[in-house]
């Protein structure tokens, strides 16, 4: 079914399956809460006719033994109603957070694989909110909403039951507002739904708008936009609130009348019932069952329209993640061959790649890379220098041609098994809110402290780690606050290093760093670098001199390759960029 279609029904059945299939694992706890239920609906009819045979009976006939006994029932009666309703409560709370939690667990896991594109044009905000609100939603189908619904609809079947067993005139009269109540839940019903979409929608784009600008704050701050960013918060807040004000204004309107009819119902009852009463067709206490009956018809009205509530947002919320966990956005990853050596002869044959339709950032470009050397790729920004690293990766894709390692095609390799013998350093260094430690073996049990040690002293980050608190157990904060540009980027070499790679990739890692942090990293990139292939994305010509090759790319294709020596004889582009930024110094 196509989402516009599901979008404009009121309860679909297929997302409701689809929900009731991920409590399967929990089936047993489930049927036992819906038997519970059951159970609990079925007693709701006894306490009125113990009130009506105190009434009727031991007090008319002042029988006071009697009517204690009638009031020990009822305690009774309510005992176990309590008792059930605390089991059913435990359990359907259980199976909700039990649903949630494999939901969760599920929908980050099939989110992990997506390729990169997928990342690049969704917010981070968006993923959030199917992670925990939308999940939360459904949670609340379990836990107040399905199971609650059916124990209401069946107290409803057996109120009605009991007061057509008592008296089909008097039900008749207490049943006469109900289709008035029917056209209006259906009305209440197309209202709500349409307001809860609008509700999420919303909260989607509060939780996108707030995570990007908590993150880009610098920028907000550097260019004084705080007072802009400030107002565009007041209108998604404002659009927030209007959304939410439209899905209480449908209660506001739908439980007056619940109340209302409950009223008419009670009145109509009574000038008709007291007149059967006065003329002895009918009794007191069976005037006062009815009337109670008719307070515990409306009640399970009343909380059927928030069982529905719970349901719509469920609904909702479950309609956006199953789509995102029906999405096959995962890189491909067929291959089988385990037996590369890696020696590490990388190789591009005829290479065009886009990111988007045929907007071609590579073309056609051809190159070899031989085992063990170190390649610089320079150029101007835009060139392609780092979307040829991003291929070697597999973080995306060539549209033609195919890139190979030691003669096998990248994609007859495993995923997992090229990317754990290639180690990246990238520009921008993602640290996570954990302790250097981990930030540095991402929680690999089998880095040990002697290869910690040894990554640190390799880099020259063995200095400020000495003097970091708690040493590799200090927190560096969300993003690595509590760290300067030149640490954080050491980190990243540390994380490249311990992992022993085949193939070392450097994304413009000294672009951000201090002199000092570069000479620091220079020299541990001459220690790494040894014995395995290299790739140098770099701006600063001058830490490229010493490569074994340079690839000089413009406007994604490879317009000269050769030594630093031969490229500066050649007087050509490579020439013309080393002798502007040496002149760009100079002039500085």
């Amino acid at each position: 079914m196509s989402d516009s279609k599901r979008a404009g029904k009121v309860f679909d059945r297929e997302l409701l399956g689809l929900l009731l299939r991920q409590a399967a694992p929990y089936r047993r706890r489930f049927t036992i809460t819906g038997l519970l239920v059951v159970g609990l609906s079925g007693l709701i009819w006894v306490r009125p006719a113990l009130i009506r045979r105190a009434v009727d009976v031991e007090i008319a006939e002042g029988n006071a033994e009697g009517l204690l006994a009638v009031f020990l029932a009822v305690i009774g009666v309510l005992l176990v109603e309590a008792l059930l309703q605390y089991r059913v409560t435990y359990l359907a709370n259980w199976v909700a957070e039990s649903v949630s939690l494999d939901l969760r667990t599920k929908l980050f896991r099939k989110v992990m694989p997506f390729k990169l594109p997928f990342y690049d044009t969704t917010p981070v905000g968006t993923l959030v909110t199917r992670h925990v609100s939308d999940i939360d939603g459904i949670s609340n189908v379990f836990s107040n909403g399905i199971l609650n619904a059916v124990g209401d609809l069946l107290a409803l079947t057996v109120v009605i039951a009991a007061m057509f067993w008592l008296d089909w005139q008097w039900a008749l009269l207490a049943l006469a507002p109900i289709p008035l109540l029917i056209w209006a839940t259906r009305i209440f019903q197309k209202a709500i739904k349409k307001a809860f979409v609008d509700v999420r929608n919303q909260v989607s784009r509060m939780n996108e708008f707030v995570q990007e600008h908590v993150t880009g704050m610098h920028i907000v701050q550097a260019f004084n936009r705080e007072a802009r960013e400030a107002d565009r918060f007041s209108k998604l807040n404002e659009a927030h609130r209007s959304a939410n004000i439209r899905s209480i204004w449908a209660f506001s309107v739908f439980f007056p009348l619940v109340e209302l009819l409950s009223a008419s119902s009670v009145a109509l009852l009574m000038w008709f019932g007291l007149g059967d009463v006065l003329g002895e067709r009918m009794t007191l206490g069976a005037l006062l069952q009815f009337i109670l009956y008719v307070f515990m018809l409306y009640r399970p009205i009343r909380q059927l329209a928030d069982r529905f509530n719970v349901l719509q947002m469920g609904i909702v919320n479950s309609e956006r993640v199953f789509k995102l966990l029906r999405r096959e956005d995962e890189m491909a990853d067929a291959g089988q061959n385990t037996a590369v050596p890696f020696h590490a002869a990388i190789t591009f044959e005829d290479v065009w790649f886009a990111y988007k339709d045929e907007d071609w950032v590579l073309r056609g470009v051809s190159f070899t890379i031989a085992p063990g050397n170190t390649v610089a790729f320079v150029g101007a920004t835009g060139a392609g220098k780092s979307t040829v690293i991003s291929l070697i990766s597999r973080f995306y894709e060539p549209q033609r041609g195919r890139i190979t390692i030691d003669g096998v095609d990248l994609r007859d390799i495993p995923l997992d098994f090229l990317r754990r013998r290639v180690g990246l350093v990238s520009q921008e260094v993602f640290l996570f809110s954990d302790t250097l430690r981990n930030n540095v073996t991402l929680y690999d049990d089998s880095v040990s402290d002697a290869a910690l040690h040894e990554a640190a002293r390799a880099v020259g980050a063995d200095g400020f780690i000495e003097q970091l608190p708690q040493g590799w157990d200090t927190e560096v904060r969300e993003r690595g606050a509590s760290l300067s540009v030149g640490q954080r980027q050491l980190i990243a070499f540390m994380r490249a290093y311990v992992v022993k790679p085949a193939v070392l990739v450097l994304d413009e890692a000294t672009s951000s760093i201090d002199s000092e942090s570069e000479r620091l990293i220079q020299e541990a990139t001459r220690s790494i670098t040894q014995g395995r292939t290299s790739l140098v994305v770099a701006h600063r010509l001058s830490t490229v001199q010493e490569a074994d090759a340079i690839f000089v790319f413009e406007a994604g294709e490879l317009v000269e390759q050769g030594t630093h020596q031969d490229l500066v004889k050649a007087a050509g582009v490579y020439s013309n960029l080393f002798e502007q930024q040496f002149t760009a110094l100079d002039a500085s």
